[in-house]
């Protein structure tokens, strides 16, 4: 039995080398990016990202949006708050009055958020400072237009995102064109809104009515499901929800799967700044797995939402302005 020495090195005698020329390579040259020329157009820098990773994923996205709109196909933003706190909200509604994006989808904050913004122009309260005194959430004005809105809206048959737009826009608010809820009403926009009683501030009100809120929001998530039904061919972005809005697509996927509706060969896009369980596995996983297409993009909302936005106003015929 021979002697072992454990610290021996290995001999590197008798490696077999390969030819590097015969090696498949994943970067090319042709995949870099280019120096930006000063002055140039937005779609000249488009151009010039490397065609890899994240660069390639924006024009993958791009492209699809671009097409699912020049084709008349079905372009949903499901979102969360937070986008709305990083100032999307014109980026949004513009993308809206371009006919490029047909559905907007968000969890109960949104409505919240587009109500202070539309009531005073500010919106996002520092919870750190009022949670103490138990404060936080407790701003008249919202809870009283809001839950007035649903169950006013609720009673005449309207789901929540409608009720709350037409409440807004009846209003006349001061600021009323910050809203996707007024635009959505205002285009024949289709928003819904999808709520988990308990999480936002004006469920802790008494005038906050369960039934009706319940009710306008499942009535939202059947609208929700319709255009779903229709995904063929388009594309569902999710920005900035790690939960609620993967969760509602999902269902939503499997309920007009059930009833006979085929989509099976759609984009579905996250769009985040952190990499989430649930957008993983039930917007660009499961939902595609039989043939569509996922797609992640990484980053802060406030920059590449903006970035894919612009890409694809200027992929749109007749939308550049060219001079």
């Amino acid at each position: 039995m021979k002697e072992r020495d454990p610290k021996k090195p290995i001999s590197l005698e008798g490696l077999r080398t390969t030819s590097l020329k015969e090696r498949p390579s994943l970067v090319k040259r042709e995949d870099l990016g280019r120096v930006h020329r000063p002055g140039g157009r937005f779609s000249e820098f488009l151009e010039s990202l490397p065609n890899i990773l994240g660069a390639e994923d924006l024009v993958r996205a791009k492209d699809a949006i671009v097409d699912a709109h020049l084709r008349g196909r079905e372009v949903i933003l499901g979102m969360g708050a937070h986008p709305i706190k990083v100032g999307l909200s014109p980026v949004i509604i513009d993308l809206m009055e371009r006919r490029v994006i047909t559905v907007v989808a968000m969890n109960g904050a949104g409505i919240i958020h587009y109500f202070e913004l539309a009531y005073m122009g500010a919106t996002s309260e520092e919870v750190s400072a009022t949670l103490d005194a138990g404060e936080f959430g407790t701003a008249k004005e919202t809870a009283q237009f809001l839950n007035h809105a649903v169950k006013q809206g609720y009673r005449e048959g309207l789901g929540l995102g409608e009720s709350v737009g037409r409440a807004v826009t009846d209003g006349s608010l001061e600021y009323g064109d910050l809203s996707i809820l007024a635009a959505g009403a205002r285009l024949g926009i289709p928003v819904t809104v999808h709520v988990a009683l308990g999480t936002d501030v004006i469920h802790i009100h008494p005038s906050f009515d369960p039934d009706a809120v319940g009710g306008a929001s499942h009535l939202d998530f059947r609208i929700f499901a319709h255009a779903v039904s229709r995904l063929e061919g388009g594309v569902f972005i999710n920005l900035g929800s790690a939960v609620i809005m993967p969760e509602v697509f999902l269902k939503a996927v499997t309920l007009v799967r059930n009833l006979g509706h085929k989509i099976a060969r759609f984009t579905a896009l996250n769009m985040d700044f952190a990499l989430h369980y649930r957008p993983l596995t039930n917007v660009v996983g499961r939902p595609v797995a039989s043939g569509g297409t996922g797609i992640s993009l990484v980053g802060h909302h406030e920059i590449n939402f903006p970035l894919l936005a612009a890409a694809v106003i200027e992929a749109i015929p007749g939308e550049r302005g060219d001079e």
